[in-house]
């Protein structure tokens, strides 16, 4: 790359005005399978909590599970650091075939490991290759799909994570049971699994094209031209002839950018907007990890729920989640991201503490308090995603994947890491009040989320990548 020389493309308008096709379908499909991974992950686990804690599998306590949740929590935080810089500087479709290696070998490592030690290091070591994902993909996936479905699209693919919650489900269902495997042996089936799946899908994202857009800001003018007139000519067969696109965006070619130089500019150019994904993510990574790590703990401690029935109560909140993200998705395309970002976000914080009151009151039985759930988050799932659609969208490509990177390590290290230790060991205590406390301040914080987005959100809603955030090295669009 040549610093300093000036292009011109109309590669992103391009992009924008492609119709739908079975093109689009299959990068959905190739790179949302990420979340359906992370899903299967950390279900297996809260699944299989209450069964890892018996002698002849890992002997492990409440409190080690909240903290096996963290630990993976903490691996995904510095995997997303570690990744995102070098999806920004190598691309982004090497780093999601490097990150989803990462995962596959360190899920076959925990199917053999023996005590809580050795268990801690290798859901760190699959939370690193997990985290490492999501800046590559969700770079990705903003850069490839059109502007006036992009919300709708990203809600709908971080809503496949429970598509991996339900299958998780269904794995401990079969391989707890004593008649057909049992926990000695099935848990350890069950990350083994997850590995056979990470290779089928490696095997897929090998076909699919680099970021036409991060090939424009690194000189690679040629291949990005070769990979766009691919995919027009592909949609073409389906569509007809593509609508011509003439806006034009011209860019400066520069080095990369420097960690100092992003420091300055989040905390200068897009101060307002680095505290809000903070916030979001903050928010939603505590409200989400601290209950749903801990899932099968409640049910069993206060429910008397036995282990090997867990995965039943799962499925309908697995279902409640997948469906949010996926029917109010066109509403933050349509209506607009700060009313529904704000709306879903203080809803859900409304919601929680009113369900933490009743269980507090004892008025809930497992259905039931799996109803409430289930329904405060088919609301609480698609605010969650839209944290991960604004924190993609509304900083330039040339530090997007490093500004997902860094806001979800700051974020999900605030909230997530927290959260499965402290509720872990508020369920230890057996105190319905602990808990109850521990569910009204996250619906608190989520609420104090909402406030931010509907004062400092930004109105992304069907408008180019290179409008929401002009390109650092962009000289002007015409």
């Amino acid at each position: 790359m040549t610093s300093g020389r000036t292009i011109s493309s109309t590669i992103p308008a391009r992009l924008d005005a492609l119709p739908w096709s079975r093109w689009h379908w299959r990068v959905v499909i190739a790179l949302g399978i990420t979340w359906l991974l992370d899903g299967l992950e950390v279900t297996v686990v809260g699944s299989l909590g209450a069964a890892l804690q018996r002698p002849e599998t890992l002997g492990l306590t409440a409190a080690d599970v909240g903290w096996t949740g963290s630990v993976y929590i903490a691996g995904a935080v510095l995997g997303a650091l570690y990744f995102g810089r070098l999806a920004d500087r190598l691309g982004r479709k090497r780093l999601f075939l490097i990150t989803l290696t990462v995962y596959v070998a360190a899920t076959v490592l925990t199917a053999f490991t023996w005590d809580f030690a050795s268990f801690a290091i290798c859901r760190f070591l699959t939370g690193f290759g997990i985290g490492g994902e999501y800046a590559a993909i969700n770079s990705a996936i903003d850069e490839l799909i059109p502007a006036r479905v992009r919300a709708t699209v990203n809600l709908a693919i971080n809503g496949t994570f429970w598509i991996g919650a339900a299958l998780g489900a269904g794995l401990s269902l079969v391989l707890l049971d004593p008649r057909l495997i049992g926990a000695q042996t099935g848990w350890r089936i069950a990350f083994l699994l997850g590995a056979v799946l990470g290779i089928a899908i490696l095997i897929v994202r090998r076909n699919l094209p680099e970021s036409p857009r991060w090939l424009l800001t690194h000189g690679r003018v040629a291949e990005a031209e070769g990979i766009v007139e691919r995919i027009e000519a592909e949609v073409a067969k389906e569509h007809g002839a593509c609508a011509k696109a003439t806006e034009t965006l011209t860019i400066r070619l520069r080095t990369l950018v420097s960690w100092r130089e992003i420091r300055q500019l989040l905390l200068t150019r897009y101060r307002s907007r680095a505290a809000l994904c903070f916030t979001l993510m903050a928010a939603q990574a505590f409200f989400y990890n601290a209950i749903f790590f801990t899932y099968a703990l409640v049910l069993a401690r206060f429910y008397g729920v036995p282990d090997d029935r867990v995965g039943y109560y799962i499925f309908p909140f697995a279902l409640g989640n997948f469906l949010g993200p996926l029917l109010l998705g066109w509403l933050f395309d349509a209506t607009g991201r700060r009313v529904m970002i704000a709306l879903t976000y203080a809803v859900s914080g409304v919601a929680l503490v009113a369900a933490g009151y009743a269980f507090n009151e004892g008025w809930l039985s497992a259905e039931t308090q799996t109803a409430c759930w289930a329904a405060i988050f088919f609301i609480a799932s698609a605010a969650a995603s839209s944290a991960y659609l604004t924190v993609s969208e509304i900083f330039p490509l040339e530090m997007r994947a490093v500004a997902i990177s860094i806001f979800f390590a700051l974020g999900t290290g605030a909230g997530g890491f927290v959260g499965p230790a402290l509720f872990g060991a508020l369920i230890e205590t057996g105190s319905r009040e602990a808990l109850f406390g521990g569910y009204a301040f996250a619906g608190i914080v989520m609420c104090a989320a909402a406030a931010v987005a509907a004062t400092i959100g930004v109105d992304a809603e069907r408008r180019p990548l290179e409008k929401v955030a002009p390109p650092l090295s962009g000289l002007e669009d015409r």
